[in-house]
C-alpha cells in the first residue's frame, strides 16, 4: 500500500471497545464491575469480560480481588509520565535543534529510544532546497541508522532475533561486525551512517543523557550524501556533541557523576 503521509483512517473495532472500557473506568474514582461497565459502554457483558482480561494482562487495568471490581492500572500512569517527559524534552531540545541547523545547514533531529527502533519526536529542517526525509514518528532502525546505533550502544534496546535486513549495499548485517562498531560508538561518543538505510542519505548522531545517566534521547544531523559527505559530517560532530551535552546538562545529567 502506498504511503500518503496521512494517518490511517480505518479503525479496529476491538481496540475501540477496549478504549471505551478505559473511558468508563476513568469516569470518576469508583471501581466498576463487569455489568456496570457493560451498561455504561453499551458493550455486552461477555465481551467486556474478555476485554478486561486482556487489559488486566497488559497492566492497563487492575482487578481488585476484595471487591471483584476493576480500576485503572498503574501502567497508564507510566505511559502518561513517558509522554510528559517526552514533551519536556522537546521543549528543552528545540532551541538546540535550531542552533544546529544554523551552524551546519543540515536537518537536525531529536529521537526517543524505543524497544527496537528510535522514534523521531522532533526535528528542524535545513534551509537547502534538497532535503533529507524527517517526520515525527519515523523509526530509525537500530542497525542501519546513526540514531539507531546510539540507541543500541547506550540504551537498553536489543536487536531482534534472526537475520538483519539489508536496506542498501552498505547496511551492516553481520552481528559481529555490528558489535564491534557499537563498541567503537561507545568509545568515541557518536555514531555515523553512510548510505546504510537510504543510498543517498548520510547522518551522525550523539546521545542525550538523563539525570540518572540513562539514554534519554538522541540528537542527529542528516543530509544528502552529495552535500553531507565525510568532510561535512566531520565538521558537524563538534557542534552536535556540544548541543547534545547541553541538553543532557539541562536534563540534570552530570558528566562527572
Amino acid at each position: 500500500m502506498p504511503r500518503t503521509g496521512q494517518p490511517a483512517v480505518r479503525h479496529v473495532a476491538a481496540v475501540g471497545r477496549a478504549l471505551a472500557v478505559l473511558d468508563a473506568l476513568s469516569d470518576g474514582n469508583a471501581e466498576l464491575g463487569t455489568n456496570e461497565i457493560a451498561r455504561r459502554t453499551g458493550i455486552n457483558a461477555s465481551t467486556v469480560s474478555r476485554l478486561l482480561a486482556t487489559l488486566v494482562g497488559s497492566g492497563l487495568v487492575e482487578h481488585v480481588a476484595e471487591s471483584g471490581r476493576y480500576r485503572l492500572g498503574l501502567k497508564l500512569l507510566q505511559l502518561g509520565n513517558a509522554v510528559l517527559a517526552r514533551l519536556d524534552l522537546r521543549d528543552v531540545a528545540r532551541p538546540h535543534l535550531h542552533e544546529l541547523v544554523a551552524e551546519t545547514g543540515e536537518t537536525a533531529t531529536l529521537s526517543a529510544p524505543g524497544d527496537r527502533d528510535a522514534i523521531t519526536v522532533d526535528f528542524v529542517q535545513g534551509a537547502s532546497s534538497v532535503q533529507s526525509v524527517a517526520r515525527i514518528g519515523r523509526p530509525s532502525v537500530g542497525h542501519a541508522t546513526a540514531t539507531g546505533k546510539i540507541m543500541l550502544a547506550f540504551g537498553a534496546a536489543r536487536l531482534p532475533s534472526g537475520p538483519l535486513k539489508a536496506y542498501t549495499k552498505r547496511t551492516v548485517t553481520g552481528r559481529r561486525r555490528l558489535a564491534a562498531e557499537l563498541e567503537r560508538v561507545r568509545r568515541q561518543g557518536y555514531a555515523e551512517a553512510v548510505g546504510e538505510r537510504e543510498p543517498d542519505l548520510n547522518a551522525i548522531a550523539a546521545p542525550v543523557f538523563g539525570a540518572r545517566g540513562e539514554l534519554a534521547a538522541i540528537m542527529g544531523l542528516q543530509g544528502p550524501s552529495a552535500r553531507f559527505g565525510r568532510d561535512a559530517m566531520g565538521a558537524g560532530l563538534e557542534p552536535l556533541a556540544e548541543h547534545a551535552e547541553a541538553v543532557s546538562t539541562a536534563l540534570g545529567w552530570n558528566a562527572e557523576s
